[in-house]
């Protein structure tokens, strides 16, 4: 993980001071130098993205009074105190008291760096889920129901605020489990002055097939054995609101020409009946197939598919927008929470590079589901389901995570910057030589990431 932020380093004595900025600056990392309790709090507010090493004992204002002072601006901000060896007794007593390490005197540099780098990334995942749930704050008090950040998602909800308050009919194509339903009711719900009644779905592949007419297009009494009174079929029931057929290329050939008719003319027939009743209504469809290929094949009308495809909008599945990874994931936490009325804990590190390197190919609906089981602390199952390319990363070296993860960050931020390197290397932190070496290493190309 990108480290955030810098060392606030708090000790009255020069000597210990200049000494610890130098090894923790060697060591590549930050470093503010303090003198006392007092310099370092003038550093400090909520969301500051640092940690505060500090000595124990000092004038005026001591390490612990400092911890307590610095908790009362964010308690989430990592305190490593340096102690003594007659201290230790009281080191234990503020890590129950929230301190989140202590370093005895004296100590070799390797361990205060150490103990610096874990601090480090750990009020670095602090900052970075605080700013997803801003983030997922911000979309939910927007109504923006389409959740992600990647480019390809900004082009869909701009193409979807343009054409929501429309009577076009639209073309949702996608892989299994990348949110058309979503992308659906977020068309309905854009559209609400015009589409002021229900949004109804309909999976033209979970119904059999002997009862497909009656509950699309509905029966009056006596059409078939059995029918005792008149019934509204769903197609007319959305009257008013949105009309959505899931997997419609699994509608029967026959039942397409009445579709057809009810798309054309805005009229449905009930089974029995003889007049047409006439529809205001928001069709949509959505499909997983590639419909022009059915049409070739003669699976599907071509006269209702350029019916249908008046607006398409596409929807990339998720390893193509991996940017949108730990957005999704907060937000399907959260609601994992609220449904299973427990806390949320916080995604480490190790997780979040399991999820990004994931190939995902059930897509949102999978990840939606690896949250839960995160929720309800089956770790094992998340494991197993979140090696990249099915191998369990926790049977992979550390080496071979390192570069895993290395990889994944590399790929994310080229995709992000359009293959521009020089904003890559930037963003990184790494020398341009450094960074092309990574690329030869890793099999990655600037082009394929060029739009």
């Amino acid at each position: 993980m990108k480290q955030h932020g810098m060392v606030l380093f708090i000790d009255d004595n020069p000597a210990v001071r200049v000494a610890g900025q130098q090894v923790l600056e060697l060591a590549g990392l930050p470093v503010i130098a303090c003198a006392s309790a007092e310099q370092a709090l003038r550093h400090l507010s909520y969301d500051w993205p640092g940690i505060l090493i500090s000595d124990v004992r000092m004038p005026v204002m001591d390490g612990l009074a400092l911890m307590k002072q610095t908790q009362n601006l964010d308690a989430d901000i990592p305190v490593i105190l340096v102690t003594g060896h007659g201290d230790i007794a009281m080191a234990v007593r503020a890590i129950r008291d929230g301190a989140y390490d202590f370093i005895e005197k004296p100590y070799p540099p390797e361990l205060l760096i150490e103990a610096a780098k874990r601090a480090l990334e750990r009020r670095g995942l602090i900052i970075e889920n605080r700013l997803l749930k801003a983030e997922l704050a911000d979309l939910n008090g927007s109504k923006k129901a389409i959740i992600g950040k990647a480019l390809a998602m900004e082009r869909m909800r701009a193409r979807i605020a343009r054409i929501a308050d429309t009577n076009a009919n639209v073309l949702i194509t996608g892989e299994t489990g990348a949110g058309k339903e979503v992308v659906a009711r977020a068309l309905h719900e854009q559209s609400i002055q015009r589409r002021k009644n229900k949004f109804v779905a309909l999976n033209c592949g979970g119904l059999p097939e002997n009862i497909f007419e009656s509950e699309f297009f509905g029966h009056k009494r006596g059409a078939f054995t059995g029918a005792m009174a008149d019934r509204v079929g769903r197609i007319q029931y959305a009257h008013g609101g949105t009309l959505f057929f899931d997997e419609i290329e699994s509608m029967p050939l026959q039942l397409q020409v009445k579709l057809l008719r009810v798309i054309q003319e805005r009229v449905v027939e009930p089974l029995g009946g003889n007049d047409s009743i006439p529809l205001d209504i928001r069709v949509i469809a959505a499909t997983k197939l590639d419909l022009k290929q059915l049409v070739d094949e003669g699976r599907f009308r071509a006269d209702l598919y350029f019916r249908l495809n008046v607006v398409t909008i596409n929807i990339p599945p998720l390893r193509e927008r991996r940017e949108d990874i730990p957005l999704l994931f907060q937000h399907f936490i959260n609601l994992a929470a609220s449904r299973f009325q427990c806390e949320a804990p916080e995604p480490e590190p190790v997780l979040m590079s399991r999820l990004m390197s994931h190939d995902w190919p059930g897509n949102v609906r999978e990840l939606r589901n690896v949250a839960e089981r995160f929720i309800l602390g089956l770790n094992d199952d998340l494991a197993e389901d979140t090696g990249r390319n099915g191998v369990d990363s926790n049977h992979l070296t550390l080496a071979e995570q390192a570069d895993l993860f290395e990889k994944t960050v590399i790929e994310r931020e080229l995709s992000k910057q359009k293959g521009n390197i020089e904003a890559t290397i930037k963003v990184l932190g790494i020398p341009r030589r450094t960074f092309h070496d990574k690329l030869r290493r890793h099999g990655l190309r600037r082009d394929d990431y060029f739009e």
